[in-house]
């Protein structure tokens, strides 16, 4: 049976025609008790029948070591999407409001740039180092695809920006880990960390505030 309803189907195939250039969703499956792999990779082939621009590969993260280190991947399920050297993550299982933050950063990160204020644009350029954000979410939770969106956003812009989404409930030890009560939580290069969804100004504030750039 399909993940996808068929209505749905129809709906995102018109949307997909809005990609651009190619993109890859990688996934990477396997590990220990991956509750919801088989899902996540049933969405992801569900999608590429919906564009031809749209190619999948999957990737058992104890068979396929080397791909797994080279794209930074050590949980399952993920998610990578790449297009010309651009990248997204998600870690877990992108349903309820993710899934449409998935299917708005295929179409973005086939473009040639993010939609970005120029303002957010030229605080980006100060980004000299490398700069790590997980955003903390949950499928049920309406305010977070913006702030996942934000991150990467930010990822696409600036090759130094690495940035994940992180579903809490599939993670629980790593959600103790940052303490995540409420999301989305975004925690930047394991020090800054705030609650919400920040315009992409106040966001990008943070980020410089984390590799210690003035702003």
């Amino acid at each position: 049976m399909a993940l996808i309803k068929e209505k749905d189907r129809e709906v995102l195939a018109k949307e997909f025609e809005k990609i651009n250039m190619p993109v890859k969703i990688l996934v990477f499956t396997g590990g220990d008790e991956c509750e919801y792999c088989k899902e996540t990779l049933e969405i992801a082939t569900e999608l590429k029948a919906l564009s031809q621009k749209l190619a999948v590969e999957n990737y058992d993260i104890q068979k396929n070591k080397d791909v797994a280190q080279k794209y930074g991947i050590d949980k399952t399920p993920a998610i990578v999407l790449e297009c010309a050297e651009r990248r997204a993550i998600f870690y877990g299982i992108p349903a309820g409001y993710e899934f449409t933050t998935l299917i708005e950063d295929i179409i973005e990160i086939s473009q040639d740039r993010p939609v970005l204020y120029d303002k957010t644009r030229e605080m980006l350029t100060k980004v000299d180092k490398d700069v790590h954000i997980m955003v903390f979410v949950t499928p049920t939770c309406p305010y977070c695809p913006a702030a996942v969106r934000t991150a990467h956003k930010f990822a696409f812009e600036n090759r130094r920006i690495r940035a994940e989404m992180i579903e809490a409930s599939e993670f629980p030890e790593l959600a103790e880990k940052y303490a995540v009560f409420s999301v989305p939580k975004v925690v930047i290069n394991n020090d800054v960390e705030f609650e919400g969804a920040y315009p992409e100004e106040q966001f990008a504030e943070q980020v410089l505030l984390a590799i210690g750039k003035n702003i």
